[in-house]
């Protein structure tokens, strides 16, 4: 575990001097600001003999950098890039010869630009294999709402920095999402600065040169503290966090590519958006076309994009109090469920955590699942959750702990990627070799939150099985040709061999979400 500095300070404190900021955005405090809430741990939830639980593991490896454990995100060569929360550190970790991640090894990695040193920030691993951050609410763990960023490129292990887009005096804790068209969108968490309205941007990168343009006219109110959920037509649906609060629904409002505009959606049925603190839960896309948003106000809503309706979802049971996600993580697992990290009321412990199974509008079922041992010391804000290529989920959080939660059950045939061509054998040290196929871009990001973080695994990783010596390596892959949500259409990536796979006959699978293709056969020369 990670030393995490204790205060005196009350959250009622932090929140009353958040609500006097001439910032349109309430911070969550810092995870020290809560008091001292490292082990020892008392007892966490475990699941009743018979529940369908997944487990969960600690790292072999645990991560002892200085700072605590961020935002993680999925490299396409199959390793997870680690922020260290605050500081311009990231750091790798590497699955065993095995393909195990609880048994991988950390490597220090470049570190961005010294100035940049942020919390909760924008992320996205990008069509290319490199990956973008903007942002941050907190910049040295010091509130600014930063228009800092940096693109990294992890061939050349380097980091460049990234400008703002043009009149932009705020990004912080924003959205963003990488479009079909490969098109990396950012919000402005907190200004209009193109005209009249919020306003979001879009980034063609050249190289290392970042040109923004301007996008998102109509958008009724600002984007702070408001997720973005990309949907299988491409559009993308959003729950207005600052207008119409406390009453009996929130409103929604959908974003299309074509016009580069917002427009109206029907509200939802349960007011989801909490009013004090504008906080809103994430909500995953599943592999069924539903989404679930995951409310603050200790209700839920499911959306069906066919219909643009809205459906009461039942809440979380009542657990420690009524449960919600005034910020959090949620997963999608590759059996179709959603993971989800909740805790009672704004800001407040304990953290317990539910699968939901939902079936249709009107048949969701949540079913609480063993925690990990520092649940009872964290509220959900303070949780990431990351898919691996193994369909493990990889959480995060601020408060120092690391753990692998294996989910129990299997995805269905419909929703694995498909191989229609691959090669049939492979050089090692090889570069730009092509594989086709459908759904290398899954059918949700796999992981959730909202503004702060964003976590998607949304596209194609390449895993090379040795048949004889069950040896693992993940060839990364770059140049997608689609990204975004798979329509099911024919698609390709290209993927680099690493000399150090083991020679022979062996068995390649496209991962996407967590989600493995059939293997068919390649010899590795």
């Amino acid at each position: 575990m990670l030393p995490v500095r204790a205060t005196t300070t009350s959250i009622a404190a932090v929140i009353a001097a958040c609500l006097l900021s001439t910032s349109a955005d309430a911070h969550k405090p810092l995870p020290w600001q809560r008091g001292p809430h490292l082990g020892p741990y008392r007892a966490a939830f475990t699941a009743p003999a018979g529940t369908k639980s997944g487990t969960w593991q600690a790292l072999a490896n645990p991560f002892t950098a200085n700072g605590f454990p961020d935002t993680a995100v999925l490299l396409t060569d199959g390793t997870v890039l680690m922020h260290s929360g605050c500081t311009p550190r990231w750091y790798k970790l590497t699955p065993d010869s095995h393909g195990s991640y609880v048994n991988g090894t950390w490597t220090a990695t470049a570190t961005m630009p010294s100035a940049y040193r942020p919390l909760y920030f924008a992320s996205q691993v990008l069509a290319d294999g490199r990956l973008i951050v903007n942002g941050g609410e907190y910049l040295k763990c010091e509130s600014t709402w930063t228009t800092l960023g940096a693109l990294y490129d992890p061939v050349a292990d380097k980091w460049t920095a990234v400008a703002p887009p043009t009149g932009w005096t705020t990004i912080g804790d924003a959205q963003s999402v990488v479009r079909p068209d490969k098109t990396y969108m950012l919000a402005n968490c907190c200004g209009a600065t193109f005209g009249a309205g919020p306003e979001a941007a879009l980034a063609s990168i050249s190289g290392t040169t970042v040109t923004w343009t301007p996008t998102g006219t109509g958008k009724a109110d600002d984007y702070d503290e408001e997720g973005w959920t990309l949907l299988p037509d491409q559009t993308i649906v959003t729950v207005d966090a600052n207008r119409d609060l406390g009453g009996s629904f929130n409103d929604s409002e959908i974003y299309s590519a074509g016009c580069g505009c917002w427009t109206g959606g029907k509200p939802t049925k349960n007011s989801v958006v909490d009013a004090g603190s504008h906080e809103l839960g994430p909500a995953p896309l599943l592999p069924n076309g539903l989404v679930f948003q995951i409310g603050a106000t200790g209700h839920n809503d499911v959306y069906s994009p066919l219909t643009g309706k809205w459906t009461a979802a039942p809440d979380f049971p009542m657990v420690d109090g009524l449960l919600d996600s005034a910020d959090g993580p949620a997963a999608v697992l590759p059996n179709g469920r959603i993971l989800a990290q909740v805790s009672p009321g704004v800001f407040n412990p304990p953290s317990h955590f539910f699968e939901i199974a939902v079936n249709g509008p009107s048949k969701v079922t949540m079913t609480q699942v063993s925690e990990p041992a520092s649940a009872p010391g964290q509220t959900s804000y303070e949780g990431r959750m990351l898919v691996l290529p193994t369909g493990q989920v990889f959480w995060t959080s601020d408060v120092g702990d690391i753990e692998i939660y294996t989910p129990a059950g299997l995805p269905q045939a419909a929703w694995m990627p498909t191989i229609t061509k691959a090669p049939g054998f492979v050089v090692r040290g090889s570069t730009g070799n092509v594989v086709h196929g459908t759904l290398f871009n899954g059918l949700s990001f796999g992981g959730y939150y909202g503004d702060d973080a964003q976590m998607a695994t949304n596209y194609p990783i390449v895993r090379i099985t040795n048949i004889a010596s069950g040896s693992v390596c993940y060839a990364r892959t770059h140049d997608h040709a689609t990204m975004g949500i798979s329509d099911g259409g024919p698609t390709s990536t290209k993927f680099d061999v690493p000399t150090t796979c083991d020679p022979g006959k062996s068995t390649l699978v496209v991962v996407a979400n967590g989600i493995a293709s059939a293997p068919v056969a390649v010899k590795v020369n």
